[in-house]
């Protein structure tokens, strides 16, 4: 297919993929991991300054939680990203096309600007 037969056959759901590219999975990717490190960088803060060890070890505990939580929301995002990249591009004798006049979601997904 040309490149305006793609755009004409994914111009429906350009903004639905646009949004959920460029919107939601870096939200998830990025901002998750930063505000639960933010939160937990806050809450040693506090025990810090109240100057409790039983405080401070908590908190300590909840900080390091909380680090793995963020590493794991950031590698499977990127690891569901890959499968389905994997998935859609396994056994496709024809390329982009999967029948003849028909679209691979993938070429919708790589087709936003």
């Amino acid at each position: 297919m040309t490149p305006e037969e793609v755009k004409a056959a994914c111009e429906s759901i350009m903004p639905i993929i646009r949004i959920v590219r460029d919107g939601v999975l870096p939200l998830i990717q990025i901002g998750i991991p930063i505000i639960l490190i933010v939160l937990g960088t806050i809450d040693l803060g506090k025990a810090v300054i109240a100057s409790k060890e039983d405080e401070i070890k908590n908190a300590q505990k909840m900080l390091i939680k909380r680090c793995i939580y963020a590493a794991a929301v950031f590698f499977v995002v990127t690891l569901v990203s890959l499968v389905f990249n994997l998935i859609g591009t396994a056994n496709k004798p024809n390329g982009d096309e999967d029948i003849k006049g028909t679209l691979n979601w993938q070429t919708c997904w790589f087709e936003v600007e």
